[in-house]
């Protein structure tokens, strides 16, 4: 009866593991959007302070509170911190306001594009007018040379990607 009820446990444990993976996956899969816009979602979450800077110094935080929908690959401080030392503190200077805009503008698409549409794009159009490769490996969605590493961040007008690399214009 002991061999049983360790048999018993090990199934009731192996059920309990596939119900909780099959709720997250439908709560991933029909994510619900936040009242909240991409700016003030990018600002609560605590991990797009450089993100968050450059939009304020670039003059675009109005534009991404407004009414879109946008998707934004959002690159997170810790993929500002991988770019050459120095690099952001002269991109937040006023002198280089316009490169700056080119940058920032590299990783927004018009319009709201889930990870199951950028899955099966190649390429999608930034609002700065350069293109963006998209590729996947297997479940991985890469933008460029970067990894998505959070899809589908739903906002009120649009969608973030989190992206682990600064994605940069040509």
């Amino acid at each position: 009866m002991i061999a049983g009820s360790s048999v018993v446990r090990r199934l009731v444990s192996l059920v309990a593991a596939a119900l909780l993976l099959t709720l997250s996956t439908a709560a991933y899969a029909n994510p619900r959007a936040s009242s909240k816009d991409i700016v003030d979602t990018a600002v609560d979450a605590g991990s797009f302070k450089t993100l968050v800077a450059a939009l304020k110094a670039a003059g675009l935080v109005d534009t991404l509170k407004g009414k879109g929908p946008f998707t934004v690959f959002a690159p997170t401080d810790d993929a500002f911190a991988k770019l050459p030392a120095g690099t952001v503190d002269e991109l937040l200077k006023p002198e280089n306001k316009q490169k700056l805009i080119a940058i920032l503008t590299y990783h927004v698409v018009a319009g709201k594009v889930t990870a199951a549409q950028a899955m099966k794009l190649s390429s999608a159009k930034t609002v700065n007018g350069e293109s963006l490769n998209i590729s996947t490996e297997g479940s991985t969605v890469k933008i460029n040379d970067a990894t998505v590493t959070k899809a589908d961040i739903m906002c009120s007008n649009g969608v973030i990607h989190v992206i682990d690399t600064v994605l940069m214009p040509k």
